[in-house]
């Protein structure tokens, strides 16, 4: 299974949305709330090409994007190929 990190902030509706779906699709993930840390907040800014909101989904060295764009692979059946990756 491939690695999933997601950036999340303790009160994201979209990060729960967003864990909810890995959870649902059995995927592992290593979450790194950003909220009270400048420097994973810089960390998630400089790997996601300045963006700032949350979440930020990376799946090995796949920037997926946030919530919406996570949906979007799974609606279009791209979602499973790069959690199976490996």
């Amino acid at each position: 299974m491939s690695k999933v990190l997601i950036y999340t902030t303790p009160i994201c509706p979209y990060c729960v949305r967003a864990k909810s779906l890995l959870k649902k699709k059995g995927a592992e993930y290593r979450e790194v709330d950003v909220f009270m840390d400048h420097d994973a907040r810089m960390e998630m800014e400089a790997k996601a090409n300045g963006r700032r909101t949350v979440p930020q989904i990376f799946i090995d060295d796949t920037h997926v994007g946030g919530c919406d764009d996570l949906y979007a692979l799974e609606r279009e059946g791209r979602l499973d190929p790069l959690l199976e990756k490996r």
